[in-house]
Formats: C-alpha cells, structure tokens, sequence
C-alpha cells in the first residue's frame, strides 16, 4: 500500500521554477483544497527560513494570486530552508532534522539534471525514500544511456507508482485545449489526414535570451530544453490516434505509437543557430556551441501521415514570443478566388 506523502521537499527553491510555477502551485494547495503540509525548501543559496518565506510571497504577488493573509501565513509558518551542496552528504541529514519525524515525503527536484541521481541516492541514504514520492523534472538525462541509468537508480529507490517524470508545459490549459479540440468533436476527424493536410508547423519562439540561467543552459541547449519534450509532446498530441479512454495509460500508448512512428531524421533536415551575444552571459563558455535556436523537419511515417511534414521551431532571442500549432490544410484542386 503506498504511504500518503506526509512533507513536500523542494530541490531548487531558488530556482525560476520554484519563483514563477510552484510556490504559487503550492499556496493553492493551501488556500483551495486545505493541503497542510510541511515544506522544505533546499538550495546552495545562503538563504534563511524568512528569506524562503519572502520569495514565497513575492512569487505570489509577481503570479497575480488571490492571498488571504491568514492562509498564507499558515502556509509560510510550514516552510523551512535547508542551505547546502548535493553532494555533500550532510545535506540530507540536515533535511531530515528540518522533517522533524516527517518520514514520506514527496521530494520535487527543480534542479539541473546531472544531480537527479545525487539527491535521489542522497534521500535514500538517510531513509527519505522508502514509502515517499520523487517528480523529476525535464530534461530526463542527456541522452538514452543516460536516461536508463537514471531510471536504473530511481527504481532502486522508489516504487515505480512513487516516481513522477514530468513536463509541466503539458500541464497548460491551452495544451490540454488541443485534446479537446480533436477528440470532444467529430468536426475534425474526418480532415485530419494526409488527404487534406498539407502541414504542421509547431513554433516556440521567445523575444528574450537566457538572462541568469547562463550556466544552466550552455549545459542544455534548445533541444534538450523544450524540442524533445514540450514541442515533441505537441507534436504527439496533434498526430496520435485517439485513444481508447482519457485515462494516462492509454494516452501515453498513442503517444508511444507516434514517436516510434517518427523517420530517422536526416542532416539537411535540422538546423541549430546561436543568437548574438549568447556567449557573453554568465556562466556560457566563450567557445559554446550550444544551440539557442533550433529547426527541424520529421516525416511521421502511418497511413494517416505519410507524406505530410512536420516542422518544429524554437529559440530563445527572437523578433517576439509566440507558441503556437499551425495546420496547414490543402489548397483545392482549382481556386475559385483567383486574388
């Protein structure tokens, strides 16, 4: 039987992440549905416990939150901020005292993806693992070796139902509307084949660079940032079958279905680009070639799609901000509106 979580600890509480996603997320786990739990937040950061608290309320405040003092103090009088480094091992004995006989937490690791296996195998030496609950965060490794061994140490830590691999750009309600819009209506259906579609064009723009996560991203890139995630996700969701319910299983077996779908991609079918003036952020080597821009083209190969090209864009530093899906639906055979 799994153990309800009874603590939440939040890896990266310095984070952008925590600043624009979560804190907001939790107090509404407060204010909403009467969650009570302690929080633990955990960074290198010299921070205090009221330095936590203050970049709570200040993340609210930047999210347009609804705050009703009262809760919101409840919900700051429960945070506690554990200052040290991953691999050092005193951290977790540190975490654990902060849990004060809290046992099953539920460890959220907004962190960079290298120190997955650090803080997972961190948390099971000091007994936070057995009966508690890990999210993990994209970018899940750096590549297949690397996303097997981290699989590898999570499941000899946690139960596979306790482990959560998450991408919380699915979570936005425009995303879950592209569900709706194929599958609540029979209006689409009919057209949404090679017959009639001429394209797809997925873009993820955005008209500013990294800022302060320099370091963070010269060790990512645009691809592992948000192509082989946020933007093949899109991809699955507008390609897949329908499928058999709303449930996870049978949504993750469509979207399985697609990616084993998808052609090897060719050389003269991807581009990567750099803005100007990339390398002269903090924390990005001088030589970097990362990528900050990135195009592709990927041929999805089913009787419904074959023939139909599939076109992902993505970079930070553009001329604006957009995300967007275009389906571009064939021309008629003869246009009857010459202009």
């Amino acid at each position: 039987m799994t153990t309800l979580s009874d603590a939440i600890v939040l890896f990266g509480a310095t984070g952008d992440l925590a600043r624009k996603k979560l804190y907001p997320a939790l107090h509404r786990l407060w204010r909403d549905d009467g969650i009570r739990l302690p929080v633990v937040g955990v960074a290198r950061s010299d921070w205090s416990d009221d330095d936590l608290r203050a970049r709570a309320r200040t993340s609210l405040d930047e999210a347009g939150e609804a705050v009703d003092e009262q809760i919101f103090g409840e919900f700051a009088g429960a945070m506690r901020f554990v200052r040290g480094d991953y691999n050092d091992d005193r951290l977790f004995g540190a975490i654990r005292d902060a849990l004060d006989g809290h046992r099953s937490p539920l460890a959220f690791l907004s962190i960079p993806p290298e120190a997955f296996s650090t803080v997972v195998e961190g948390l099971a030496g000091v007994g936070l693992a057995e009966g508690g609950r890990v999210v993990v965060e994209k970018p899940f490794g750096r590549d297949l070796e690397s996303a097997q061994a981290l699989n590898a140490i999570l499941g000899a830590h946690y139960e596979e139902r306790s482990i959560f691999r998450i991408d919380h750009f699915l979570g936005k309600e425009p995303v879950q509307n592209m569900l709706i819009t194929r599958f609540a209506n029979g209006v689409f259906e009919p057209l949404w084949n090679r017959h009639h579609v001429a394209s797809v064009q997925i873009t993820m723009a955005e008209d500013f660079g990294v800022a302060r996560r320099g370091a963070f991203y010269d060790s990512v890139g645009t691809v592992r940032d948000v192509v082989q995630n946020h933007l093949l996700q899109l991809l699955t969701i507008l390609a897949m079958e329908p499928p058999v319910s709303d449930d996870a299983g049978s949504l993750r077996d469509e979207v399985v279905k697609v990616m084993k779908s998808i052609s090897p991609i060719r050389r003269e079918d991807f581009v990567r680009g750099q803005y100007q003036g990339y390398r002269t952020h903090d924390g990005v080597a001088g030589n970097s070639d990362t990528e900050t821009f990135a195009a592709l083209r990927l041929d999805i190969d089913t009787w419904r799609w074959g023939g139909v090209p599939f076109f992902i864009r993505a970079g930070k530093s553009m001329a604006r901000t957009v995300t967007e899906a275009v389906v571009e639906f064939r021309v008629p055979p003869r246009p009857l509106f010459a202009d």
